[in-house]
């Protein structure tokens, strides 16, 4: 079964958020929760670390770039850092990289 351990910092009006395992169907949903909440609590500039993420499919993804159009349209901003192993490939082969605000890859990619 997978699993998605998610940490969050929130401070006034931004939000930092921790992955470590699997973004995937399974697990996305629990993500989708956690950041819709914090976008309807007013923090509006959020930063995914996804260093320690194992896995992520079109599930996962679509629930960072929904969130991303959603933090833009209330003038923030969505960032990914540690990205590395498959989403980096995905980011790449989609072309995706484009629409989050910064994209900073892993050291170790």
């Amino acid at each position: 079964m997978a699993d998605l351990s998610i940490e969050v910092d929130r401070a006034e009006g931004s939000a930092s958020v921790r992955l470590d395992g699997d973004l995937d169907k399974l697990t996305a949903p629990r993500l989708k929760k956690i950041l819709g909440e914090l976008i309807a609590a007013g923090h509006v500039s959020i930063v995914i670390d996804t260093a320690a993420l194992a896995f992520c499919d079109s599930s996962g993804l679509w629930v960072l770039v929904e969130h991303q159009r959603e933090v833009g349209e209330r003038g923030g901003s969505f960032g990914l850092t540690g990205v590395q192993g498959v989403l980096r490939r995905v980011l790449d082969v989609t072309g995706l990289r484009a629409v989050f605000d910064s994209v900073q890859l892993s050291a170790a990619s």
